[in-house]
């Protein structure tokens, strides 16, 4: 059991004998008489909807306990995704709910944590960037201003805004959270 005052984001916890994944925690502390009160933004892990509550600081809640594997990505058939644990090969299904809009970055044989509570996936974790090839845009022009981006379109059909010099074919790396570009990847060197 911990106290309200001490749930963070990404943790599991039970309250009112439902299951939830903490999305976002913010700790409001208290002056005086008042005691502090921790805002928390939770997704059931039943039913997989949100819901926004307020906790008293003091509050007695029960973590539940999270298990982290790597698995890797095998493929996607419909809103299931299907992974594979590298050490003993078992195929683990995913709901596309679960992993939410990032799941158009999945590409085969791509290893990822995944968060388990109860043997039950409760989040998949995207790194912060990824690596991914530029299918469509418009050709370079020169003398255009670096402030003008243009349209891109990638490799899994995903638009996003790029620069001016940015052409068909290019990998970039791409900030996952909020889907805008970072830089060209670097070449590779043998």
């Amino acid at each position: 059991m911990i106290t309200a005052s001490q749930i963070r984001a990404g943790m599991a916890i039970r309250y009112q004998d439902q299951s939830y994944k903490v999305i976002a925690a913010d700790y409001h502390p208290g002056q005086g008489k008042m005691g502090g009160v921790n805002h928390l933004r939770l997704r059931n892990l039943s039913t997989g909807t949100f819901w926004e509550h307020s906790l008293r600081a003091d509050l007695k809640i029960e973590e539940l306990l999270t298990e982290r594997r790597a698995l890797e990505f095998l493929y996607r058939d419909g809103d299931t995704c299907f992974f594979m644990d590298p050490q003993s090969y078992d195929q683990i299904e995913v709901p596309s709910a679960v992993i939410g809009e990032q799941v158009k970055f999945l590409e085969p044989s791509m290893q990822l944590p995944v968060d388990f509570v109860e043997g039950r996936a409760i989040s998949v974790v995207f790194p912060d960037f990824i690596e991914t090839r530029i299918a469509d845009t418009a050709p370079p022009l020169h003398g255009q201003a670096d402030s003008a981006w243009k349209s891109a379109r990638l490799s899994n059909d995903v638009e996003i805004m790029v620069p001016p010099f940015v052409k068909t074919g290019d990998i970039i790396r791409l900030n996952l959270t909020d889907l805008k570009y970072m830089d060209r990847a670097k070449a590779k060197t043998s």
